[in-house]
């Protein structure tokens, strides 16, 4: 089956993004939401009409609104397939059974993916470009299979067979409680001293960067999935008690510090590969116009492939320390390369 025309319920990030880049693949794309001036919006970035039957209705609601929509979606699209891409998969399929849409019709799937802010005007087309996209196959049909399997496909994600049940448990642990731990760790800077902040590195702006996320999207989704938080959360206020209890104890801290190497050590690499271990190479640049566009002309120059970065600056300093993540080899090269062009390049580290 190709796909030719997508009916997508909800106009935000998620819901624009996907319309976004279906409509680079030549996709026709409807996009539907409650607030007229949201659907406008995002129909207005995606352009790509179309009067073609519509083929797959794709439900981005907010889990709290899904129900509204099922019945309705499904008496104006009765030929089409439906798939939703919600955070909590158990709850879903229990509110799709109680309406009038066919569960055979309907696929349930996740993509993990997102950013920060919301909105239509915070979609992209590339948001899913390498990203897990979890399905749950068991008892639909096989056409709306194919349309959602294409549709992973079309947005450069790629596919994970997993049953809701297991989803909601594997998205509470990498997902969910991660929202709330870095939550938390920013309710504490609410009532930090003045100055103090100013002391605040990219390790502090790491661990709570998905802090600023949307209280209301994110109030949906951990009440939804509750059930499969809490033990997870126990966990950790158990480890929390040990740890306060052994905060004089060096051995005990040692081995709290360590179990979380261990764990880190676990995640894959990109597009669920092995974790690759990086060699990190520190360049000095000045604070000025301009610097790390050059700087990445000149990795362009070796033919290296920087992986990730950090960038360290402080306020009023004329300088910036920019760490890049390289292959060992690759960071090899790019020192080499960089010294030999006069920039301030520091003794790399594994």
């Amino acid at each position: 089956m190709t796909l030719s025309h997508v009916k997508i319920v909800g106009s935000g990030l998620i819901g624009t993004s996907i319309g976004l880049g279906l409509a680079l693949k030549g996709v026709g794309v409807t996009m539907s939401d409650s607030d007229p001036r949201a659907a406008g919006l995002a129909q207005d970035l995606i352009k790509s009409p179309s009067s073609a039957p519509i083929d797959l209705v794709i439900f981005a609601t907010p889990i709290g609104a899904l129900n509204s929509v099922l019945d309705s979606e499904f008496l104006a699209n009765p030929k089409a397939g439906f798939i939703d891409i919600g955070s909590v998969k158990s709850k879903v399929k229990v509110e799709v059974s109680t309406s009038k849409l066919d569960s055979k019709r309907f696929l349930p799937t996740h993509p993990m993916a997102g950013r920060e802010v919301g909105g239509a005007e915070s979609a992209r087309a590339d948001l899913f470009q390498g990203r897990p996209w979890i399905i749950d196959a068991q008892g639909v049909d096989a056409d709306v299979v194919a349309s959602g399997v294409e549709l992973i496909e079309l947005l450069g994600a790629h596919q994970i067979d997993l049953d809701s049940a297991s989803h909601d448990k594997a998205v509470a642990l990498v997902s969910h409680l991660p929202q709330l731990v870095a939550s938390l760790l920013a309710k504490q800077l609410s009532g930090a001293e003045e100055g103090w902040l100013d002391l605040a590195g990219a390790g502090l702006r790491d661990t709570t960067r998905i802090a600023g996320s949307d209280s209301k999207l994110w109030r949906e989704i951990i009440t939804a999935n509750s059930k499969a938080l809490s033990p997870l959360l126990k966990s950790l206020q158990s480890d929390l008690t040990a740890l306060i209890a052994s905060l004089d104890d060096e051995a005990a801290v040692s081995d709290f510090i360590e179990a979380g190497q261990k764990g880190r050590a676990r995640i894959p690499g990109k597009h669920g590969g092995k974790a690759r271990e990086y060699t990190y190479l520190p360049i000095v640049i000045e604070d000025k116009p301009g610097q790390l566009a050059a700087l990445f002309d000149e990795c362009a120059d070796a033919s290296v492939n920087v992986e990730d970065l950090t960038i360290e600056h402080s306020p009023g300093q004329f300088t910036g320390l920019i760490t890049l993540a390289l292959s060992k080899a690759d960071a090899g090269t790019l020192a080499e390369h960089l010294k030999s062009n006069g920039w301030s390049v520091h003794s790399p580290r594994s």
